[in-house]
């Protein structure tokens, strides 16, 4: 294994350190995650940017999180799953529609954000190779192309912290300890 430094505001490479410092300023701390995104300036950039940019979508705040935590499901990012889970619940999102996503399950209480729910599994699983049915279905749940789009951009976003939760085994921050997780061994069948 390869441990990956954790930097801070203060450790941090200089073209690091204001975003760490504006992060620590909006959070109050620096998630692990960041701290080692900013081993490279411009994946911290990056990921902060599109970060943002991704909170400006046509997705509401709590659309948004499905479409997060879908790929974190699809991904197998424990780290990601924990963090995202405890933003999610701070924002509003219903604990069932949490928990069906967590266990890998249909969201039965809002057809709406189940539609959205599969077809950013599709784009997961399928790499962006989506059947045109799964476009239909999204679009007849009231999502527009705009939306579609805009699950790319979180599609993305979730790649670039996953794929960095896997290679650099990130630990889990104490805050999003409560919502720790590991993919069920046994997915249900939807």
């Amino acid at each position: 294994m390869t441990r990956f430094t954790i930097f801070d505001e203060t450790s941090a490479p200089a073209d690091s350190k204001p975003v760490l410092r504006s992060v620590k300023a909006r959070l109050g701390f620096i998630p692990n995650i960041m701290g080692e995104l900013a081993a490279s300036p411009t994946a911290l950039d990056a990921y902060a940017t599109l970060s943002a940019i991704f909170g400006r979508s046509g997705l509401t705040e709590l659309e948004r999180q499905v479409v997060l935590l879908t790929a974190d499901y699809e991904n197998n990012c424990g780290y990601c799953m924990a963090a995202d889970s405890t933003k999610a619940l701070g924002v509003g999102l219903d604990r069932e529609v949490l928990v069906a996503i967590r266990e890998g399950r249909i969201i039965e209480s809002d057809p709406r954000l189940e539609a959205l729910h599969q077809f950013t599994r599709a784009m997961v699983r399928e790499r962006g190779l989506v059947e045109r049915s799964d476009i239909d279905a999204v679009l007849r749940a009231g999502f527009t192309k705009a939306n579609v789009l805009d699950v790319i951009t979180g599609v993305t976003l979730k790649t670039m912290s996953n794929y960095t939760n896997h290679i650099a085994e990130t630990e889990l921050d104490d805050g999003f300890q409560p919502m720790a997780w590991s993919k069920p061994l046994l997915q249900h069948a939807d």
